[in-house]
C-alpha cells in the first residue's frame, strides 16, 4: 500500500521537518520511493534537502491550481547518494495559497484531488506541515492515511498537541474523512536526557496516550549536529554517518515499513 503521512504539529521548532527528512532517507536506504511534499510557506526542505530556491510554478502552489494538469514539479535531492527521494517544494506562495484554499469549492479536498486524479507512483508520500492549524495542514490531513506527530518535551509544546488532536478530531468527523488518517503516534524530539523535566515527561507521555490508544515513539535526542547538517542540506545520515542519533528514526521507519509491505521495483536503487 501506499503511505502518505502527515507530519503535523501546530508547535514551530518541534522538529517537523528534521523529522520528514530522516524518515525520507531511511526509508529510501531500505528501497522506498520516497516523495516529501512541502506545504510550509517557510520552505524548510529547500534548505533541509539542499535545494536551490523555486519559482512559483515549480512548488506545489502550482499543484494546487485548477489548471493543474499533472506535471508534478518533483525536484530529486541527495541525487549523489540515493535515487529514492524526491522533493515538491515549498515556499511563500503558498501563503496566497492558503488564502485561495478558504474560498475554493473543493478546498479542504484539493491535494487528495490531485493525488486522485493524478496519482504519484510513490511508496510513501510525506506532508511537511506549517506550525499552523490552517488551510494547509487541512489538506494534508484530508489526503492522507496516517499522520504523525513531533512534540517538544515542553509543557507549552504538549498542550498545544492536545489542541492538534482536538482539531483533528473535529475535522476528521467534519470532512467525514472515512476512513480517517490512522495517528501514528507522537514522537518526542530534541530530548535531553540531562534535563529533569524532559525525562519526567518523556516517562509520563505513554500511559498520557495510552488512553487515546496513541503509541509513544522512541525519542529523537537532541543534537547540535542536526541543525548543522540542515545547514549542509543533508540529513545526518549522510553529514555524520557515525553520529548515533541517525538511528533515533529507525524505530518509526520500521513501523512504516512493517504497513507498506515490499517495496515497488519501478526504480533501481543506488
Amino acid at each position: 500500500m501506499q503511505i502518505r503521512l502527515a507530519v503535523i504539529s501546530n508547535a514551530g521548532g518541534s522538529g517537523k521537518t528534521t523529522l520528514s527528512v530522516h524518515l525520507a532517507y531511511e526509508l529510501a536506504k531500505r528501497k522506498y520511493n520516497v516523495a516529501l511534499l512541502d506545504l510550509d510557506p517557510q520552505g524548510s526542505l529547500t534548505l533541509f534537502c539542499g535545494l536551490t530556491l523555486p519559482e512559483p510554478e515549480q512548488t506545489l502552489a502550482a499543484v494546487l491550481k485548477d489548471k493543474f494538469d499533472g506535471a508534478w514539479p518533483l525536484t530529486p535531492c541527495w541525487s549523489q547518494y540515493t535515487n529514492k527521494v524526491s522533493v515538491c517544494q515549498g515556499g511563500m506562495i503558498l501563503t496566497q495559497t492558503a488564502d485561495e484554499l478558504v474560498l475554493h469549492k473543493r478546498g479542504a479536498y484539493l491535494l487528495a484531488d490531485c493525488l486522485t486524479d493524478y496519482p504519484l507512483m510513490h511508496d510513501v508520500i510525506i506532508f511537511d506541515c506549517p506550525a499552523t492549524l490552517g488551510p494547509l495542514p487541512l489538506i494534508a490531513l484530508a489526503a492522507s492515511t496516517h499522520m504523525i506527530i513531533p512534540v517538544q518535551l515542553e509543557p507549552k509544546s504538549i498542550q498545544g498537541a492536545a489542541h492538534l488532536l482536538e482539531w483533528y478530531y473535529y475535522h476528521c468527523k467534519h470532512l467525514r474523512l472515512n476512513p480517517a488518517p490512522e495517528i501514528l503516534g507522537f514522537v518526542p524530539n530534541q530530548y535531553d536526557a540531562r534535563r529533569s523535566t524532559h525525562r519526567q515527561m518523556l516517562a509520563a507521555l505513554p500511559e498520557h496516550l495510552k488512553e487515546m490508544k496513541i503509541r509513544a515513539f522512541l525519542p529523537v535526542r537532541d543534537s547540535a549536529e542536526f541543525v548543522n547538517a540542515s545547514g549542509q542540506g543533508l540529513p545526518l545520515h549522510i553529514y555524520r554517518p557515525g553520529h548515533p542519533a541517525k538511528d533515533d528514526f529507525k524505530e518509526v521507519s520500521s513501523y512504516l515499513v512493517n504497513l507498506i509491505g515490499k517495496p515497488k521495483t519501478n526504480k533501481k536503487s543506488k
